[in-house]
């Protein structure tokens, strides 16, 4: 297999390269959501509390439906979320003009200001992380985690990325 930017086999890659590739990404992903979770734990909250946040936050006034596509889970375990959030007065749901049977999300702005704690400490770490590695690093990485996203998740993506 060759990589077409530089010509260079991909074919050195050992079985233990890999598997300290794949523990990596347990342990960055491990410090990755630390700083939120210390900050969701204040509120009882989960991981799943911040991920429809995010995604309500990053495209204000989605539906329902299509927070389930993006966060890729079940009907009940987002409703017990959004109940949870609507309850908090972090989250409000408005009913479509166009049709009724739909409900459009959006934060209010207790929940724009946790989202931004949040969305904050994550940016700080990616940031410093970024600025350590280089710009040609912060390209690559970004290209593998492109290129592992399954091809109907890669629409999804450049779909949030162009709005």
């Amino acid at each position: 297999m060759q990589n077409d930017r530089t010509g260079e086999s991909l074919l050195f890659l050992t079985d233990e390269q890999l598997r300290q590739g794949i523990e990596a990404m347990f342990f960055a992903y491990r410090g990755f959501t630390a700083d939120p979770d210390r900050i969701l734990e204040k509120y009882n909250y989960g991981r799943a509390h911040h991920r429809a946040m995010h995604f309500i936050n990053r495209v204000p006034g989605t539906n329902v439906n299509n927070l389930l596509k993006i966060l890729g889970v079940t009907k009940q375990s987002l409703n017990r979320v959004l109940r949870t959030l609507i309850q908090d007065e972090l989250v409000t749901l408005k009913i479509g003009t166009k049709d009724r049977r739909e409900r459009h999300l959006y934060l209010t702005d207790n929940g724009k200001s946790l989202e931004k704690q949040l969305s904050t400490a994550q940016s700080h770490r990616m940031r410093e992380a970024y600025r350590r590695v280089g710009p040609d690093a912060v390209t690559g990485f970004k290209q593998v985690l492109e290129a592992m996203m399954d091809p109907k998740l890669q629409v999804t993506y450049k779909k949030l990325r162009s709005s």
